[in-house]
């Protein structure tokens, strides 16, 4: 069986994104050549802030992901959200990302992939998520970024 990855929003935005050069090759470079490694998902929530996008890029990102598996979001999903927030794990003005971690953790993913370093991408962030999970008996995810799941054949391939 093949690991899971919950892909966020901002991997599928620096996937074009060419004023962060390293992150737009890197994602790429992962994407072509890893992500078939992996069994790939997005949810609602990432469909719809990618629909939020201005064009000619909402289309882009929107054909990028049509393949993808789509997770559920569930009610439990959502409370599971409403508990990173209320213990204060996340403000309530980033419950997107709460949920972005909540649907994984809810669907039991593997990875949460993600460039989010302020909100998502954080050891301090991460601890704490944790502890809540395991205290609440969900599981948890590990949240990283692509450039943790590029193996090192892809890197000496893209790098020579």
């Amino acid at each position: 069986m093949k690991p899971s990855t919950y892909l966020e929003t901002s991997v599928i935005g620096a996937y074009l994104d060419n004023g962060e050069p390293f992150r737009r090759d890197l994602t790429i470079r992962w994407w072509e050549h890893e992500l078939s490694e992996y069994r790939a998902v997005i949810s609602p929530l990432v469909t719809s802030e990618l629909q939020r996008v201005t064009e000619p890029h909402r289309s882009a990102y929107l054909k990028l992901v049509a393949g993808l598996e789509q997770v559920e979001l569930t009610e439990e999903a959502t409370i599971l959200a409403e508990g990173y927030v209320s213990r204060g794990i996340f403000h309530r003005k980033f419950i997107a990302d709460a949920l972005h971690v909540a649907l994984a953790s809810f669907h039991k993913i593997d990875y949460l992939v993600t460039w989010n370093f302020g909100h998502l991408a954080n050891v301090r962030r991460q601890a704490r998520i944790r502890l809540f999970n395991t205290a609440a008996g969900f599981f948890v995810p590990m949240i990283v970024t692509p450039e943790f799941l590029v193996s090192e054949g892809t890197e000496r391939e893209t790098t020579t």
